[in-house]
């Protein structure tokens, strides 16, 4: 049997879907941003949501996860996810951040940098309500990040939780929102013979500059 690393050389793809012209962009990158997402969903892609998440330790080691993106607005990005994660012990020593959204039929990239912040109570409160409930338990039963025997201990840790909080389980104070506030976007097309389009969106003097960058 051949190996993947065999065939890693030859694999190729030609990117001939669209192209992204600095005339056809909107000038703010949120509505950029809107415009593809909507794009995006329309397609029926699978989890267009998807987006990865880098954050950075103390250890100055960079790390990758794949969170779902629930909101956005003028204010930024917002996902949700356990405080005491790794990724939340990371954000809480430093907040800076990036998010990629790769919608791979579309042959689109967009790249997002930017500060984190908490969100608000209310809104976390919000969201967590609007959530199945196995999806509720789920967050008080998982030590998110932490070594655990094994599957079980998720299972007795959701039966001991779905028996303590029953139909109405409150959100965890451990677990909400947090809000990344865009000031960087990249926005790449996939075009033929590796000439990709990329647009960056940088602030500048309180509006957007917007810049082509080479592939």
């Amino acid at each position: 049997m051949s190996s993947p690393n065999d065939h890693l050389a030859a694999l190729r793809k030609s990117y001939e879907r669209a192209e992204l012209d600095e005339k056809k962009s909107a000038a703010d990158p949120l509505l950029q941003f809107e415009r593809w997402l909507a794009e995006a969903i329309d397609a029926r892609l699978p989890e267009p949501n998807a987006m990865t998440l880098a954050t950075v330790g103390s250890d100055l080691r960079p790390s990758t996860r794949i969170v779902l993106i629930k909101g956005f607005d003028a204010r930024g990005i917002v996902w949700y996810t356990n405080y005491h994660s790794r990724k939340g012990r990371e954000l809480a020593g430093n907040p800076w951040a990036a998010l990629q959204f790769h919608w791979v039929e579309l042959e689109r990239v967009v790249r997002i940098e930017g500060r984190v912040e908490q969100a608000g109570a209310d809104e976390s409160d919000a969201y967590f309500a609007s959530r199945p409930l196995d999806s509720r338990i789920g967050a008080w039963a998982s030590p998110q990040s932490e070594v655990i025997g094994g599957r079980d201990v998720l299972v007795k840790n959701a039966a001991v939780e779905a028996a303590r909080h029953l139909l109405s389980p409150p959100r965890p104070p451990h677990w909400g929102g947090y809000r990344l506030v865009p000031d960087r976007w990249e926005f790449w097309q996939g075009r033929k013979s590796r000439l990709h389009d990329r647009l960056r969106y940088r602030t500048d003097e309180g509006g957007w500059l917007r810049e082509r960058l080479a592939p």
